[in-house]
């Protein structure tokens, strides 16, 4: 049996979520894309293809460590692109920055710290280069995205306060026309700016 899919991600707050879910809702009608569900919008900092039963307990100690080391911070959502890159996309994103320089700081020491947490419980780590994102929509296959991008950089910079990390499975198929179905498996809390 493989192990759990599993990944360490930042949820936006309820308010972000709704406005981006706003912004977008009239424009899905058109384009040929899978548009991802808005409850399951997340910024993954470490993505673990199969996390075995033996290693779960171990990467949680690890994941709240590096979490608690990391002070609270404010992310927003600004603007878009596509991977692998926009005339060739298959996926369509809204991306994901510090409010400012700390921010930006903490965001990718929080990255790193979970990458790490994870590989040094024995979980092996998707090496993908981090690229701070929310997954709006994929194609089927490589489209020119440029019009697109273009109607993601108007949708007005939102902000939130990043007070924990979460982490999260992925059972696969077992949602709504087959796609992942996501659970919460822990909420681990930054430390409080101050603190």
């Amino acid at each position: 049996m493989s192990g759990h899919r599993l990944f360490a991600a930042l949820v936006p707050a309820i308010d972000v979520v709704e406005r981006l879910d706003e912004f977008w809702s009239v424009r899905r009608e058109s384009g040929e894309f899978r548009w991802t569900s808005p409850d399951q919008w997340h910024l993954t900092l470490a993505f673990m293809p199969s996390v075995a039963d033996h290693l779960l307990d171990d990467l949680v100690e690890r994941l709240a460590a590096a979490a608690g080391r990391r002070t609270s911070f404010r992310l927003q959502v600004e603007g878009g692109g596509g991977f692998p890159n926009p005339a060739e996309a298959k996926v369509l994103w809204a991306g994901v920055q510090g409010a400012d320089p700390a921010a930006r700081t903490e965001l990718e020491r929080l990255a790193a710290g979970a990458r790490t947490a994870a590989t040094t419980s024995g979980t092996e780590v998707d090496g993908s280069r981090f690229r701070p994102h929310l997954t709006l929509a994929r194609t089927g296959r490589p489209t020119e995205l440029t019009r697109w991008i273009r109607i993601a950089d108007a949708f007005p910079a939102t902000d939130w306060e990043v007070d924990h990390l979460t982490l999260v499975a992925s059972h696969l198929g077992e949602g709504p026309r087959r796609r992942p179905r996501h659970e919460t498996l822990a909420h681990l809390p930054l430390r409080r700016t101050g603190s």
